[in-house]
């Protein structure tokens, strides 16, 4: 079993919901804060939590109660992106996923800590709520409204090649800072991007753990044979395309230019590692041999450390490691922000377990109410 990392002893305290298999737990933690509380409901996710950092909740959120989570400085939450994902199939609020940020924004109402973080993909941004505004809007609104006192409320879209992780995964960051701080968060600075790309991070130790592959299906690796560093399935010879291709290939205006077996050069930095895993989905497939990326490859382009494992004897679940890699936040990424975040909100201020302000808590029956608009 992995050696689970020491927890610290002080630091502000870390509520995480949706914590996944913990990149961004980890990214935290490694900025200095200290988790009191991690909660996700998907057992590939658990498995893994557990193996490298400890003990998760494993309910799901709807049936946690305020008042069984510990107190906090911070709230973090990687609510469900399927819904708003471009790989998935972008029903929005109409998946019941969709409004699970809810349930966050309950436990933000009933905790009142003093920063909140929210994470979720791109296309969020593109979401309607019911009432026409966008999600992303409604979000923001009801961070500024919670609670009476309320959060000061930013988003935006961020790179993480920008913060040292060698892919061009782009995420929406949500960071509330409580408003009776009278801070304002502002992001941290893109960094330069030497180092990151795949020829760095495929440059693995022999005795690093989870070296194995998921392997391609017959038709898969027909098309992977054909293309180069570099190249996609535009680069296969029309014959010998699969028909569902060629229809795709007779009509590329209607399908929008899919870019689908993207195979990256050794030189260039990794795009958006998916949950899936599929060639059609992202560019898992390796530079330079006919196969996808392995586990630990995989996980070095999250950014996790070589010695984070997410394969046991009692979880073998290949494709549920891909998922698991897929949909964490990458740890350097994590850090990053996490990092400006105690550097803004909590610098200069004791690294104990400091108390917000007194509010009167929300009864259980209005705190399960919708949220405003919703």
């Amino acid at each position: 079993m992995a050696r689970q990392p020491a927890q610290a002893k002080s630091g502000p305290r870390l509520i995480s919901l949706f914590s996944g298999c913990g990149g961004l737990d980890l990214g935290f933690e490694q900025a200095g804060f200290r988790r009191v509380w991690a909660n996700d409901f998907d057992p590939h996710a658990q498995a893994v939590y557990s193996l490298n950092l400890g003990r998760i909740d494993c309910r799901d959120i709807t049936e946690v109660e305020s008042g069984e989570i510990p107190e906090g400085e911070v709230i973090t939450a990687g609510f469900p992106c399927q819904p708003f994902s471009n790989a998935g199939n972008r029903r929005g609020v109409r998946d019941s996923r969709g409004m699970l940020y809810q349930e966050c924004m309950r436990i933000v109402r009933d905790k009142m800590p003093e920063a909140v973080l929210f994470e979720n993909v791109k296309g969020l941004l593109s979401t309607r709520h019911a009432d026409g505004r966008r999600l992303a809007e409604v979000i923001l609104d009801d961070l500024r409204t919670l609670g009476g006192t309320g959060y000061d409320a930013v988003c935006r879209l961020v790179r993480a090649s920008d913060h040292g992780v060698p892919q061009n995964r782009e995420r929406v960051i949500f960071v509330g800072v409580r408003r009776d701080l009278g801070i304002r968060f502002e992001f941290p600075a893109a960094q330069d991007k030497v180092g990151l790309t795949l020829r760095h991070v495929l440059d693995l130790p022999r005795d690093a753990p989870n070296q194995v592959d998921w392997p391609l299906s017959p038709q898969a690796m027909s098309m992977v044979e054909r293309i180069g560093p570099g190249g996609s399935w535009k680069d296969v010879p029309y014959p010998e395309l699969p028909d569902r291709f060629k229809r795709i290939r007779d009509d590329m205006k209607r399908y929008h230019s899919p870019n689908f077996y993207r195979r990256f050069a050794p030189d260039e930095i990794c795009g958006t590692i998916t949950a899936s895993a599929q060639p059609e989905n992202c560019g898992i497939v390796h530079p330079t041999e006919n196969r996808r990326f392995t586990i630990r490859e995989v996980a070095r382009i999250q950014t996790f450390p070589d010695g984070f494992r997410f394969i046991d004897a009692t979880s073998r679940d290949i494709a549920g490691m891909y998922k698991v890699i897929g949909n964490a936040v990458p740890v350097k990424l994590a850090r990053a922000i996490a990092s400006a975040i105690m550097e803004q909100v909590f610098a200069g201020k004791a690294r104990g377990c400091r108390p917000g302000p007194k509010m009167a808590r929300v009864p259980r029956r209005a705190a399960r109410a919708p949220i405003r608009l919703l």
